[in-house]
């Protein structure tokens, strides 16, 4: 793998636009993105697009890092966002993702995932990978537990925080 997008059987993986401001103000206003990631104050497609250019857009200076847009490789509809975050609170590089209710629980965003951890494996030589997420974020956790993540003894940012590791 030499460059985006990247592909699954279902899936496309790619750098996301400031054209994509519509869908990232639909994702981040979610019940389940707004209660699990944060409040990131995207109320309009203005908004989204100010914060895809100073916020999502920077992090891939650095080949991919970053959240790509998960696409449906038939139809090109944005499903969602999956990919590794360089933290400054965190030690390793983090597996985010979040995705529109109506694409959960078809195995989208395991494919994803298991992608995005085959580059940091193969592509970007990386040795572990984490994730956080609260402790009542059971469909995060079941995936997460799926995809080989275990969780860090005595390692919680926050009370209802938890963070989890995989060797790769």
């Amino acid at each position: 793998m030499q460059s985006l997008p990247i592909t699954t059987q279902r899936l496309t993986l790619r750098l996301l636009h400031e054209s994509d401001a519509g869908f990232i103000n639909r994702l981040y206003n979610t019940p389940g993105f707004l209660y699990f990631v944060g409040d990131k104050n995207i109320r309009s497609d203005i908004d989204a697009a100010v914060y895809l250019r100073s916020t999502l857009i920077p992090m891939y200076k650095e080949r991919f890092m970053g959240l790509l847009a998960v696409e449906l490789k038939d139809s090109g509809e944005p499903i969602g966002v999956c990919g590794l975050i360089d933290r400054d609170t965190l030690d390793d590089i983090d597996l985010g993702f979040g995705y529109l209710p109506e694409f959960e629980g078809k195995g989208y965003a395991r494919e994803a995932a298991e992608l995005m951890i085959e580059v940091a494996r193969n592509t970007l030589g990386m040795t572990s990978l984490i994730a956080i997420t609260l402790e009542d974020n059971h469909r995060c956790l079941s995936l997460l537990d799926k995809l080989d993540f275990v969780e860090q003894s005595g390692s919680r940012p926050e009370p209802d925080v938890m963070l989890l590791k995989r060797r790769l």
